[in-house]
């Protein structure tokens, strides 16, 4: 394959060509293969002859075919082999991902740096993007759009809420990542806020049964006192729940390291919480009252042992603990929603505050650098009203 003149062949005498090979010259040809016709372009790179695939004649022209020819001898006249310039250039690239493989990856590589508590989280978030998901599984990241998620959620709205918004929320959370990652681009279609709230009636709103019942913030302080009569080790933890607005889970596995008594901070760990990122608590006095009397009667690391040797207290026993105390028909979850109404209403505090006091993850940038800064003593303050409110 020598390369005489260059520029030999016309569009005309392509297209009246039935010869396997043509030369245009320069090392580019036209060869054939199959039933279709291909640019390749022929060249010698340090000593070897090689070959590069310009691309096939109905999509590249006799004119683009010279232009990416000539980009091809600049590059072996500056030293470089083109194959290898484009090799690179294509890892530069990202891949157009579909959600499905995506979402699984993001879910193997939390599994693999350990960002999730167990198997269960795993099996959960699987079960979200693997099934509930599955309409957007085979469309690619950058090609999602409001309309998809909508199809996907409506399904589950209003009648299985709480999984409706958790495929919600995992969608979102993969589509933040893909962004991240150079997916696709421009705003996230499942976030909830200025968003698929505008188009979706807000859960609350729907006349299904709320899914963790809550007591009005009217009530708290009463059921506060009648909860201080109880005895027992459930009670005293259900009282740090709701001074702390912290789950369940949160209060009854925490250990004595975690706790700085004299600085009023618990510092939960990322393992330990559902967002999967450290928390800090502000401890307000009776919050620490109760502390120090757990501590005076400490039998092992866990602040509220359960009865078995080394094990915490049960789910259920705070919920004894609350009917003891009156509170029948709502649930130890349902606190933390009389809190952040107590917040707004009565207190008046700003949004991105009481939410970062939640742990919950939260939407715009501003709030966003409040998470990142904890925004402590301000939710210090907070809780400090919240504790006197319930006294």
């Amino acid at each position: 394959m020598g390369s005489h003149t260059q520029n030999a062949l016309t569009v005309k005498a392509i297209a009246a060509s039935k010869s396997p090979k043509l030369r245009d010259g320069g090392g580019l040809w036209l060869i054939t293969k199959g039933s279709g016709r291909y640019w390749i372009f022929s060249y010698t790179y340090a000593g070897l002859r090689r070959e590069m695939g310009l691309g096939p004649l109905h999509t590249v022209g006799l004119a683009d075919a010279r232009e990416k020819a000539e980009e091809a001898r600049k590059l072996v006249r500056q030293g470089i082999d083109p194959l290898a310039a484009r090799k690179e250039e294509q890892a530069d690239k990202p891949k157009l991902m579909t959600f499905g493989e995506y979402a699984d990856g993001f879910i193997d590589s939390a599994v693999k740096a350990g960002r999730w508590r167990g198997a269960k989280t795993e099996a959960r978030w699987r079960n979200l993007l693997e099934n509930h998901a599955k309409p957007i599984r085979a469309k690619t990241l950058a090609s999602i759009k409001i309309k998809e998620i909508i199809a996907v959620l409506n399904p589950l709205w209003g009648d299985k809420q709480e999984t409706a918004e958790k495929l919600r929320e995992a969608i979102e959370r993969v589509l933040d990542a893909a962004k991240v990652e150079g997916h696709r681009a421009g705003d996230n279609p499942a976030a909830w806020r200025g968003n698929l709230e505008l188009v979706m009636h807000k859960p609350n709103e729907l006349t299904s049964t709320d899914h963790h019942a809550a007591l009005p913030h009217s009530e708290a302080p009463a059921f506060m006192k009648a909860l201080a009569g109880v005895a027992g080790v459930s009670a005293r933890a259900l009282e740090l729940c709701i001074l702390t607005a912290c789950r369940s889970g949160e209060v009854r596995w925490a250990v004595w390291p975690e706790f700085d008594l004299q600085a009023k901070v618990w510092t939960i760990p990322a393992v330990r919480m559902k967002s999967g990122k450290e928390h800090r608590v502000a401890l307000s006095d009776k919050a620490v009252e109760i502390l120090k009397a757990m501590q005076a009667q400490r039998v092992n690391e866990l602040v509220f042992p359960g009865i078995r040797d080394k094990k915490p207290l049960s789910d259920a026993s705070l919920s004894k603990a609350m009917k003891s105390a009156g509170g029948k028909g709502i649930t130890v979850h349902g606190f933390r929603s009389t809190f952040r109404d107590w917040s707004t209403e009565i207190a008046h505090a700003p949004r991105e505050i009481a939410e970062a006091a939640l742990a919950h993850a939260v939407g715009d940038r501003v709030e966003r650098s409040y998470a990142r800064s904890d925004a402590l003593e301000r939710r210090r303050q907070l809780m400090g009203e919240w504790a006197k409110y319930l006294s």
